[in-house]
């Protein structure tokens, strides 16, 4: 019995030296840097974004991008050629549903938000503020995604991309006025927005670049109630049910001197708010 005790020591012993030297050699594979470089001279040949895994192409919400930001925090601390093979993965997966990085391509942007909020939070209290913005998202999401893409939401906003810019004018239109009619105990917020046409970068499911700057400085100018377009987005605008008014000046940090605005309003020709 001794003796059998003793072989199946040293049977767990070889074991645990085997398993130690495999899981080694595993470690320095998985450290090599001729493995790493190949990897990424590969990731280089294979469809969609070589360079995923850096903060701004896993921002996005969908799950595939938390997984591909906790592979790239990872290997930051530590390069892994295992990690390499994971994040390539990702990047064909993803270049399946659309390339991360795109060529540049003309989009309305559009931006809203609710017109003094910050302030009215402040008087009204968190859990009115939330139920306010519930009701908002409900009433005016389904006309913005009903033609166009919310890129992301802002507090008491948010930033979307339509291709058509006629239809992101109208659901701009549309969206305030059904915030309208949003009250929440007796408390009622405009909602005010702003149209820019341009070319923006997209990278992932976000845009970045100097025309998205330029739509958000469009919506900073605007007043409750009120729905501002760009000249690029007036220039597309070929529906004469919209109605226009030139806002005499305008001048932000950052936008070129060529840059007009135009109060706009609905197709249906209701009146103007401002």
């Amino acid at each position: 019995m001794i003796a059998v005790d003793r072989g199946r020591g040293a049977w767990r012993d070889r074991l645990r030296r085997t398993g130690g030297g495999a899981r080694s050699l595993v470690g320095r594979v998985d450290a090599s840097p001729p493995l790493l470089a190949l990897l990424r001279r590969l990731r280089r040949r294979l469809p969609g974004d070589a360079r995923y895994g850096d903060p701004l192409s896993v921002a996005g919400p969908d799950p595939v991008d938390r997984i591909g930001a906790r592979l790239a925090s990872v290997a930051a601390e530590q390069p892994s050629a295992l990690r390499e093979l994971g994040l390539t993965a990702l990047q064909v997966w993803q270049a399946g549903g659309y390339p991360r990085e795109l060529p540049p391509a003309e989009v309305a942007v559009v931006f809203t938000d609710l017109a003094g909020f910050s302030d009215w939070t402040l008087r009204a209290g968190d859990d009115t503020a939330v139920e306010l913005l519930r009701r908002v998202g409900a009433v005016a999401e389904p006309l913005i995604t009903a033609r166009g893409r919310i890129v992301k939401r802002l507090g008491d906003g948010l930033m979307a991309v339509f291709h058509d810019p006629e239809a992101a004018v109208a659901a701009a239109l549309a969206a305030r006025d059904a915030v309208d009619a949003v009250v929440v105990d007796g408390h009622r917020l405009r909602l005010r927005a702003g149209v820019h046409v341009g070319v923006p970068r997209r990278l992932g499911p976000d845009y970045f670049g100097q025309d998205v700057n330029i739509a958000a400085r469009v919506t900073a100018a605007a007043g409750p109630g009120e729905v501002l377009v760009s000249t690029s987005a007036v220039r597309r605008l070929n529906d004469p049910r919209f109605r226009l008014r030139r806002r005499l000046w305008f001048r932000a940090k950052g936008v070129p001197d060529h840059v007009k605005l135009y109060a706009v309003t609905s197709p249906d020709g209701d009146r103007e708010r401002g």
